[in-house]
């Protein structure tokens, strides 16, 4: 089982920067496939970006892509989401997600993937 807490979302201006954060419960984390999704009103959730358990491997949608960063920290059972370049289009919920299911090669962007989440933190940029 893990549990996940979402952190730091807010508000900001198109074009600022914000990091949101996802702090794991358990000793497993570093076993665990870690991912970013998003959803807004009325949409469904969408990827957003995965990381595998090492750190070493990452994947962005492609509307993020160059704007978004995601990495790990093992040590403090954390993974990290750095926004850039914010646009308006980036407001939504953001929820992070794990897995234990991990393959070397496999793409992790789909919800049906992840098992656990959590509960989500709100990003608002305003034009």
């Amino acid at each position: 089982q893990v549990q996940l807490v979402e952190s730091g979302g807010g508000l900001v201006q198109a074009g600022g920067s914000l990091r949101v954060s996802c702090t794991a419960s358990g000793r497993t984390f570093s076993m665990v496939v870690m991912g970013w999704f998003r959803q807004a009103p009325g949409k469904e959730r969408e990827f957003v970006s995965s990381i595998s358990p090492s750190g070493g491997s990452t994947s962005y949608a492609d509307s993020v892509k160059g704007r978004f960063t995601i990495s790990r920290d093992n040590a403090k059972n954390t993974v990290y989401l750095q926004m850039n370049s914010l646009k308006p289009e980036d407001t939504a919920v953001y929820f992070c997600g794990a897995t234990f299911a991990y393959a070397r090669g496999t793409y992790y962007q789909s919800s049906g993937q992840y098992a656990f989440w959590g509960q989500g933190t709100q990003v608002t940029v305003s034009s």
